[in-house]
């Protein structure tokens, strides 16, 4: 049996981004029992010129709702960067996770040949839809989810492995 894009894509992104819900629900305890305001979690970062936590959150949601759209030929949905609290990102996961799972396997039959192109103000690059997936978005995506597990776990809240595992099936 062979693996389709859909395979690797919908169900992947879904199951992380839902992983990373419950990773951010873990960051509010935190911060409601050590009287954080959510917000500073938000803006923590590893180094000064690296994204905060908001910024990860943003560009995983963006990078997994971007590839669903481009691979199944759909808009991409544009939403605001305007989350600064841990409950503002989760609703921003909740709004990916309604969008990606809008996709049915039959929209993405075909897609591993059709030509994406990212356009970015320095250059542009240009794959198939297989090669977008596995040489980009997937890694793209899971950097940007494990900085914002790394953010909350450098900042003490108690997360582990399983905790970005999730569910495993």
């Amino acid at each position: 049996m062979a693996i389709s894009l859909y395979d690797v894509t919908i169900p992947v992104l879904s199951a992380a981004l839902t992983n990373l819900d419950a990773i951010l629900d873990k960051g509010i305890a935190h911060a409601t029992a050590k009287k954080i305001d959510s917000k500073v979690l938000a803006d923590v970062r590893l180094i000064a010129d690296m994204m905060p936590l908001a910024r990860q959150v943003q560009s995983a949601c963006d990078n997994a709702k971007g590839a669903v759209a481009r691979l199944a030929g759909i808009d991409n949905p544009k939403y605001e960067d305007t989350e600064t609290t841990l409950p503002e990102l989760k609703a921003r996961i909740a709004k990916t996770l309604e969008f990606i799972k809008t996709v049915k396997p039959e929209q993405l039959q075909g897609a591993e040949t059709r030509d994406i192109t990212l356009s970015f103000p320095s250059m542009s690059l240009k794959f198939t839809g297989h090669s977008y997936v596995t040489t980009f978005v997937i890694p793209n995506f899971y950097f940007h989810v494990t900085m914002a597990y790394a953010l909350l776990r450098q900042n003490g809240v108690d997360i582990g492995k399983r905790d970005f595992l999730g569910k495993i099936q």
